[in-house]
């Protein structure tokens, strides 16, 4: 075996072998704060496909994407209400603009993407950190969201045309669609000031 081909192997093995879960600082008060983070995630998370699945078996798809337009943003409203932190959700394709990603948020998606392509399991992955934004300490987590079956009537290859006609009326600017099961969707994204 050639020398590149024993180095491009040991590299493969070492990025599978990683775990999904990347930290930026590992310290027992960020584990704790993800931990956190974690349960208001799957408690939005659950909350929403209740919702959208509710919707979706008794009116169908182009009820859903209304019911997802109102309810997503309340449901992430009534998370952040009294938790401390600010909850919401962000995409590379994005379908609601105001969901748009800041710098740190479009550089965690490039990573999980990076981490996809390279075999890694998108329902694991998640990042976390405090860093420093307009001289606070600001603790973020994100939590990738994978394309399930039930999102390709809204988010897949072939939208039926009831669904694209809702989707070009609610957001003309949507990009959300295309998607696989399994692919990437976005992350749910936190954010805790620390002081």
């Amino acid at each position: 075996m050639c020398t590149k081909c024993i180095i491009r192997a040991a590299i493969i093995a070492a990025i599978t072998m990683t775990t999904s879960t990347q930290v930026g600082h590992a310290t027992p008060a960020n584990d704790a704060l993800a931990a956190e983070a974690r349960g208001i995630v799957k408690s939005f998370a659950t909350d929403l496909k209740q919702t959208l699945v509710k919707t979706m078996k008794g009116e169908g798809p182009v009820a859903a994407i209304a019911v997802c337009n109102v309810a997503a943003p309340e449901i992430a409203e009534e998370k952040s209400t009294g938790s401390g932190w600010k909850v919401g959700r962000t995409s590379a394709k994005l379908r609601n603009a105001e969901n748009a990603p800041d710098t740190w948020e479009a550089k965690v998606l490039a990573m999980f993407a990076t981490k996809k392509a390279a075999g890694e399991d998108l329902k694991t992955m998640q990042f976390y950190e405090t860093v420093e934004e307009n001289g606070k300490k600001t603790f973020r987590y994100m939590k990738a969201i994978p394309v399930g079956k039930g999102c390709l009537a809204c988010h897949g290859e072939n939208v039926k045309d009831p669904v694209k006609a809702s989707l070009k009326n609610l957001y003309p600017q949507d990009t959300a669609t295309g998607f696989k099961v399994g692919d990437l969707r976005g992350a749910f994204t936190l954010t805790k000031p620390l002081n």
